[in-house]
């Protein structure tokens, strides 16, 4: 039995440092299975597009494909667009979607990792305030998952956290690092929970102008590929049942 090609779908992005990033997590992916087929469509703006590698993939005589969507959060994207465009896939193929990134406790780990990284210590949590700024969605499951995230870390001991959005809900990055900063908190950072960089990124970064700190985007990080495989897996996991019954 072939293994299921893992096609990571991707928003897309203008900007080229999003594409280098996706396609550099990629690369981390393979290295870590390097027995598994690894593909990448986007979305939108960059090449290839999803629809143009399922079609390469029918063409090349692949059956099985898992296909999942590098996304944070479950909104419009993971419960429309994607969809939409795996339901005009080449009939031949047999599609699985997995499901998003997040929540994970590896990705919490990434974020505080970077915080470290820009200069926070584990000696610093407890009177550092911490502004986990995501880039929005209209999506109420959405916006309840950045929340839940936010209460989550701020019990591993950071003075408090508090939940932001780029665009289309409240507050945003520079609003939440106000808050803190009133509540006497020694020291604000912003966490971008993003996974590249791009257009909203850059509006967290301009609104963490009054931070102390900024941390960088998850990007291809070790954890990241990590949660990667581990939705690749849980896809695959109630067809293996069925064969090993």
């Amino acid at each position: 039995m072939r293994t299921p090609v893992l096609l990571v779908i991707a928003h897309g992005s203008r900007d080229p440092r999003h594409a280098a990033t996706v396609h550099a997590l990629v690369r981390r992916i393979r290295s870590r299975r390097p027995g598994l087929r690894v593909e990448t469509g986007f979305l939108d703006f960059n090449i290839p597009s999803v629809q143009g590698v399922l079609k390469s993939l029918a063409a090349e005589g692949v059956r099985d494909v898992v296909a999942l969507p590098l996304l944070l959060t479950r909104a419009f994207h993971a419960k429309a667009d994607i969809p939409a465009v795996l339901r005009d896939a080449p009939p031949r193929l047999r599609i699985r979607q997995a499901e998003v990134l997040g929540p994970s406790p590896l990705l919490l780990r990434t974020l505080e990792r970077r915080l470290y990284e820009a200069g926070l210590t584990p000696a610093d949590k407890s009177s550092t305030g911490v502004v986990l700024a995501s880039a929005g969605s209209t999506d109420p499951e959405a916006i309840a998952v950045i929340a839940g995230l936010a209460r989550e870390w701020q019990h591993t001991g950071w003075r408090a956290v508090r939940p932001a959005f780029a665009s289309a809900a409240l507050p945003r990055t520079q609003d939440a690092v106000r808050e803190l900063r009133a509540m006497g908190c020694e020291r604000v950072a912003v966490a971008p929970y993003v996974l590249a960089p791009g257009f909203l990124p850059d509006r967290i970064a301009r609104g963490a102008a009054e931070a102390d700190v900024l941390a960088e985007v998850l990007g291809p990080a070790p954890e990241v590929a990590r949660v990667l495989l581990e939705r690749y897996d849980a896809a695959l996991a109630p067809a293996l049942a069925v064969v090993g019954a």
